[in-house]
Parts: structure tokens; C-alpha cells; sequence
């Protein structure tokens, strides 16, 4: 048989390794969960699923942090209808993890200042493309990015930071001996977590 990790049958390890992983995907580029799916309701009525960059995980506040461009699709889902998913696996681990929350767009605050200046000029350049993102063009490469970081400066007006407030939280882990499964949420700050059949 082979040794189980320590979360295995400890709910509360279980709650504490989810965590862990995204806090770790939020400063770790190279892991699974540095770049979670994130699933939203469309201007339609019909779900859309994309993949973000997983910039913060916060335990102690139940916040997890990525970026987006106004322009973009998501960020209006979001003002629309704040109710969001995000998804992560983890294949050599054998973790999921998925959550459901609310999200808030914040733009030219406090917030964005502190996020634009920790970004990479990488990172800000991608705020500065013509026309926004999800525009139709004519052809693959018939857009046009911002030539200097100065430009990009100007274009971060474009830049908004999206904050979700975890309120529920499933933790699943696959093992040949007998997968485990929990559920967390929230009821304000009570917190109620429970194993459920994989």
C-alpha cells in the first residue's frame, strides 16, 4: 500500500493544501496552479470558460487575484454577473481544486496602482493593444501592440485588477487506494467544510 500524504483523511490539512498550491501557483510560473480556468457567464446567458494568470492567493482574506483588460469580454461578464468558477489541476499531484465566488473589478484604485507597478513591462505592454481584445480582424496578425513601455504607461487605462472572494472551495484528490473529496464554504466568515463521495 502505498503512504498517503498527510491531508488524506485530515479535512483540515485538505482545506490548508489548497491553499497552499494556489499561494504557490500565484509566485510559481511553472506550476499547474499559476494558471487556473476561469469560468464566467456570458452577455448571452451562456457560460465561458478561459484560461488567467493566477497573480495572488490570499488565505486570510479568502482572496485570490488576476488581471484583465476592460475591453476584454470577461471583464464585462464580470460587472454583469460577479458569480465566477475557477478550476486548477494539478497531474503529477493528482489535486484538483474548484472554486466558486464573487469577483470585483477594480479600476484606478489603490488596488490597480499597486498591481500595475509590480507587473512586468512584459506584462503592462499587453494592456496597450489596438483594437482591444476579442476584436475580429482580417487577419492573425493585424492588431498592434505598444512599441516602448512608455507607451504602454499611457495605455494602462485599460488595465483593471479582478479580486474573488472565495465562498466555496472542493478539494479533490486521486489516489488508487480511494480518491478524496471535501467541500468548504463560507456562510460570511463561518466556515463549514464536509467529505463528499469522489
Amino acid at each position: 500500500m502505498t503512504e498517503q500524504p498527510p491531508f488524506y483523511d485530515d479535512l483540515a490539512a485538505c482545506l490548508e493544501e489548497a491553499w497552499r498550491r494556489l499561494c504557490e501557483g500565484a509566485t510559481s510560473r511553472r506550476g499547474a496552479f499559476h494558471t487556473p480556468s476561469l469560468a464566467t457567464i456570458g452577455l448571452d446567458g451562456a457560460p465561458r470558460l478561459r484560461t488567467v494568470v493566477l497573480r495572488e492567493a490570499d488565505p486570510g482574506t479568502r482572496t485570490l487575484r488576476f488581471h484583465t483588460d476592460h475591453r476584454s469580454d470577461k471583464a464585462a461578464e464580470i460587472v454583469r454577473t460577479p458569480r465566477v468558477a475557477l478550476h486548477a489541476y494539478e497531474a503529477a499531484a493528482k489535486i484538483q481544486v474548484r472554486i466558486e465566488g464573487r469577483a470585483r473589478l477594480h479600476a484606478q484604485d489603490a488596488v490597480t496602482e499597486a498591481a500595475w507597478e509590480a507587473a512586468l513591462p512584459m506584462s503592462r505592454i499587453c494592456y496597450g493593444v489596438v483594437p482591444g481584445p476579442g476584436t475580429p480582424i482580417p487577419a492573425g496578425d493585424a492588431y498592434a501592440m505598444p512599441d516602448d513601455e512608455e507607451k504602454a504607461a499611457r495605455d494602462r487605462e485599460n488595465f483593471r485588477v479582478v479580486l474573488v472572494t472565495v465562498e466555496r472551495l472542493e478539494f479533490l484528490y486521486l489516489a488508487f487506494e480511494g480518491h478524496r473529496r471535501a467541500r468548504f464554504s463560507w456562510d460570511g466568515e463561518e466556515m463549514s467544510g464536509t467529505w463528499l463521495v469522489p
